[in-house]
């Protein structure tokens, strides 16, 4: 039988859980490159930019384009890549404390 006392219970639980992988998630940190390591950006689990480093062979004018360009794909790479790493802490954090219900998936959180 349906027990909707101890559902609450572990609807409880699991928000605070989510709140504890919140906070941590904010001090994951990843850094991606393109151009062969040219260009890398450093992005963290709010989804933030924190540094981008250019190699300093690009830095001419003529190479204005690349930069743009290399900057642009280092910083979606971090960002793909932290979302991924998002997924995978938030599956890890509330596996076990609900049910499994279909249709009722928290890795989009």
């Amino acid at each position: 039988m349906f027990d909707m006392m101890k559902m609450m219970g572990k609807l409880k639980e699991a928000q605070e859980k989510m709140r504890v992988v919140q906070e941590e998630l904010a001090k994951l940190t990843h850094t991606a490159e393109a151009g062969a390591g040219m260009v890398k950006a450093t992005v963290n689990g709010k989804r933030q930019v924190l540094k981008i480093e250019i190699d300093e062979d690009l830095c001419k004018p003529e190479d204005r384009q690349t930069i743009q360009d290399l900057t642009v794909a280092a910083i979606n790479k971090a960002l793909a890549d932290m979302d991924e790493k998002i997924k995978q802490e938030m599956m890890k954090s509330t596996e076990g404390l609900l049910p499994n219900i279909p249709g009722f998936d928290l890795s989009n959180m």
